[in-house]
């Protein structure tokens, strides 16, 4: 009994889960707090523990043997032996061990108050064991006094969150573990491409811009002057419709109302660029590249339902819009639709690893040309066939079901 216990404690106490323990420790738990002050030094613990174990058993076999002399003699040893070799092993080590495996915090919290009260009267005797061994540990490169507590890696606090089962609902593991990816996608896998951004042109007459502002889906637009390279500013309709009713509204107005913007540099991940966002109390950022050209438009809301999901309830802003299933199974993508998005609405593997960033541009990547309406290829075992071509940009994709798990690109 007293081998079991000093077996099955020692697996209980080292199979504990250490951020749970500390948990309980911040919460008064005071078994977890006993246990978490013994872990703190696993080398005088183990020493305590095996001092014990080892005790217990010596005198055990100490205990057969005599007994085996004294019934049957000396042929008696070697029978007794391997019968006591048997009990130790079920009875002391694997039966106690797996109990404590399955059931760390009922054997780890009760015991850590017995080694709590052992401790004391047997420091000397673990001091000196310790030493030895600690010495030992350190001729091999082994720092003994290193925190046992060790931080986890993001894609251990991943593995933690999708293995965390009914304790947190899907939709929540799904949102933790979106936040924990951030770092892994940048702000050009997601912004507005230069080609889609809406704005004030002030080279418009008011009249123009006066329509523009009436029927926007925006409540931030961006102001420029003739191209989307001489930015002014970004502009809160708000402001323009209160001098609209003041009959105030024209371009030097709307130029002095417009706020400086935000730029971006591209290959920004998304985590820090949500702490940018947070650092300037901004919720749109233009994106540039090394030589200070627009490339596309990023906000807030763009980011936080990388985390969240698609919350917007505007149908130009969703994925599906792009994405047309037909009867012969294919689907027709529009060319601008981003790659990431289409991966995740349709659970494609569609490769991400190029400069594009669309559709479009993923094709054109591949082909080393614009190709005319009705050229087929191969990405990714997914056939495309090319359907519209317009301005030197692909307007129409249509994709097939993949055929085989072989990537050709």
């Amino acid at each position: 009994m007293l081998s079991g216990f000093f077996s099955s404690s020692e697996t209980a106490l080292m199979t504990l889960n250490r951020y749970r323990l500390r948990h309980l420790a911040e919460q008064g738990h005071r078994s977890a707090k006993l246990a978490e002050e013994l872990l703190k030094r696993p080398d005088r613990l183990i020493g305590l523990i095996l001092l014990g174990n080892n005790l217990v058993n010596i005198l055990a076999a100490q205990l057969v043997t005599l007994i085996a002399l004294e019934l049957y003699g000396n042929k008696a040893i070697a029978i007794a032996g391997g019968i006591f070799t048997l009990v130790i092993l079920i009875f002391a080590e694997v039966t106690p061990k797996t109990l404590a495996a399955l059931n760390a915090e009922r054997i780890a919290f009760p015991a850590a108050w017995v080694y709590w009260l052992l401790q004391k009267p047997l420091l000397p005797f673990v001091w000196i064991i310790n030493v030895i061994s600690n010495n030992l540990l350190r001729l091999i490169g082994t720092k003994p006094d290193e925190s046992s507590l060790q931080a986890l890696s993001r894609e251990e606090l991943r593995t933690v969150v999708t293995e965390a089962g009914a304790m947190a609902p899907t939709k929540y593991q799904s949102m933790l573990i979106n936040v924990l990816d951030l770092n892994k996608i940048t702000v050009e896998d997601i912004m507005v491409p230069r080609g889609e951004i809406v704005g004030l042109d002030l080279d418009d007459d008011i009249d123009t811009l006066l329509r523009q502002i009436n029927s926007s889906q925006h409540t931030r637009l961006l102001v420029y002057k003739e191209t989307l390279d001489d930015v002014v500013g970004i502009i809160h309709l708000r402001r323009l419709i209160s001098a609209a009713q003041q009959d105030s509204l024209n371009h030097d107005t709307i130029r002095e109302l417009a706020r400086h913007p935000l730029f971006v540099p591209e290959g920004t991940p998304l985590n820090r660029q949500l702490v940018e966002f947070q650092k300037h109390k901004r919720r749109i950022g233009l994106v540039v590249d090394e030589y200070g050209d627009l490339q596309g438009l990023i906000t807030l809301e763009d980011i936080l339902e990388e985390v969240v999901g698609e919350f917007t309830t505007d149908p130009v802003a969703t994925t599906e819009n792009d994405i047309f299933p037909q009867e012969d199974g294919t689907w027709l993508i529009d060319g601008s639709a981003h790659i990431r998005d289409v991966n995740k609405a349709m659970y494609w593997e569609l490769p991400q690893d190029g400069e594009a960033r669309t559709m479009s541009g993923m094709v054109v990547e591949y082909l080393e040309n614009i190709p005319e309406p009705g050229t087929s290829v191969k990405i990714s075992g997914y056939p495309i066939e090319i359907i519209q071509v317009q301005d030197n940009r692909i307007v129409t994709l249509r994709v097939g079901a993949r055929k085989d798990a072989k990537a050709d690109h």
